[in-house]
């Protein structure tokens, strides 16, 4: 047999072959997915794609068809309530849910084209079986299909359930996420007491654009996402040198009782996270213990009289500026420990001879740690630092926990927008849901994190991987 055809290209090249040039049960297998199978005497085989293509059928005719066929306006009867003169009594009408609707459409869609891509595997694999059978080779019962899937195929035994989880969990809601972005939901249109319907690129214009004082998403958008990615690029690099450099000091020969300090920088670890911040932001509330003790020590007098501060004290969480700064060292505070212990299963696998040959040739500590240590802590820690960065644009915990409650914004700009100087994306994105019912604009604020995220994921990774750099290290 010839060998088999690889890439999509291939793929439908192979189809077209199959519909063109297949004998009877082939071309049946389009309208009946079973009757190549069956011909073939794969009973078993043809049987279960005989039940899979009813079980679609009777999904899309049963089920799908009574939401999809309303998805192009997302339902056009209200809920109201009518008189019932057999009952004597108030019911609802027969409406629509918009959200439903949207929801269910998707999922049709999904499972449709799922079918769709198995449909065409199908129409090649009954073509591949005859040709096997003119070519007079063996072909495979159902007991033989299935050891291929412990052994040839044992691949996709073991992504069958990740990849049915990503879909269901992460595509699915994502494809929906994406159609309310064009949709206007929010708390004026409410399923199932209200609908709403498309609105194209409305919610994008307004993301984009300013109008005065009622529409100022713009405004706030451009000020949050470049809080976003200075708050990303401070908060993954002062954790990152940080952790090293602390690692570095703590293995260093000199450091006494190392295993004592490693400890108590472990011991920050092990306290919930969400636990350290409430408290940290207690401590540093306008009332909390560190404005008593600058007020004390005339710190706070001091900040006044030279025109720091306009308050009776210190807003370390609760000003634009002192706020920004503040979340950026607390973070510090957490994250440092986490990359202090990376950096240290690291640093102990360096090759010790380019240290000690650079030793030998005179390199200072400085200049080994700039062009031994830190290429290759670089190398092996490269994407991880990739995925520290996206994971500090979506950061909730930390902006959230320190801020809120605490952070009052008194820019009316920001506030017509339900947003803060302090806010990431996501905690915007979060507020406009949670608080507003602005489904809409959330919506179009995470795709712009998602495309944000997956474009800076993607060149950095091609960055990283790029060649092969694992000679330069040996």
């Amino acid at each position: 047999m010839k060998k088999k055809k690889s890439g999509i290209g291939g793929f439908f090249k192979e189809f077209g072959e199959a519909v063109v040039k297949g004998d009877l049960f082939v071309k049946l297998s389009l309208v009946w997915m079973g009757a190549g199978y069956i011909r073939r005497k794969q009973i078993i085989k043809g049987i279960l794609m005989t039940l899979l293509e009813v079980a679609v059928i009777v999904f899309t005719f049963g089920f799908a068809t009574e939401y999809v066929r309303d998805f192009g306006t997302l339902g056009t009867v209200q809920q109201e309530t009518v008189f019932n003169i057999v009952t004597m009594q108030n019911e609802f009408n027969d409406y629509d849910n918009s959200f439903m609707i949207l929801l269910f459409s998707v999922i049709s869609f999904v499972v449709w084209f799922t079918f769709l891509v198995i449909w065409l595997k199908n129409e090649v694999t009954v073509y591949r079986l005859q040709k096997k059978a003119q070519a007079g080779e063996h072909i495979n019962t159902f007991v033989e299909d299935l050891q291929q899937f412990k052994n040839d195929k044992f691949y996709i035994t073991l992504l069958a359930l990740p990849v049915m989880g990503v879909v269901i969990f992460t595509i699915v809601p994502l494809l929906i996420l994406i159609a309310v972005a064009f949709t206007n939901y929010d708390q004026g249109h409410m399923p199932p007491s209200a609908l709403f319907t498309w609105v194209g690129f409305t919610n994008f214009k307004n993301l984009f654009s300013s109008g005065g004082m009622t529409i100022t998403f713009g405004y706030a958008f451009r000020r949050i996402l470049i809080w976003t990615l200075v708050w990303a690029l401070f908060a993954t690099a002062t954790t990152y040198i940080g952790g090293i450099l602390l690692s570095l000091l703590i293995n260093n020969k000199r450091t006494k009782l190392p295993k004592l300090w490693r400890t108590l920088f472990i011991v920050t670890i092990a306290v919930p996270q969400f636990v350290s911040l409430l408290l940290v932001r207690n401590f540093f509330a306008n009332n909390g213990i560190m404005n008593t003790i600058c007020a004390n020590a005339g710190i706070t007098q001091w900040l006044r009289d030279i025109g720091a501060i306009s308050t009776s004290y210190i807003p370390f969480l609760s000003a634009p500026g002192w706020a920004h700064v503040m979340i950026i060292l607390i973070n510090i505070w957490i994250g440092v420990p986490y990359q202090m212990l990376i950096a240290t299963g690291v640093l102990m696998n360096i090759p010790s001879d380019q240290l000690e040959s650079a030793k030998i040739d005179g390199a200072t500590p400085m200049q080994s740690l700039i062009h031994i240590t830190m290429p290759y802590m670089l190398f092996v820690t490269g994407p991880s630092l990739v995925t520290d960065f996206v994971k500090n644009i979506n950061n909730f915990n930390v902006i959230y926990l320190l801020t809120q409650g605490v952070y009052t914004t008194t820019n009316q700009a920001m506030a017509n927008s339900q947003a803060k100087e302090v806010d990431l994306l996501i905690t915007w994105l979060f507020n406009l849901t949670q608080s507003y019912y602005n489904y809409k604009m959330a919506s179009t604020i995470g795709i712009i994190v998602f495309i944000l995220c997956a474009v800076f994921t993607l060149i950095a990774f091609s960055r990283f991987l790029k060649g092969d750099r694992e000679e330069a290290f040996r």
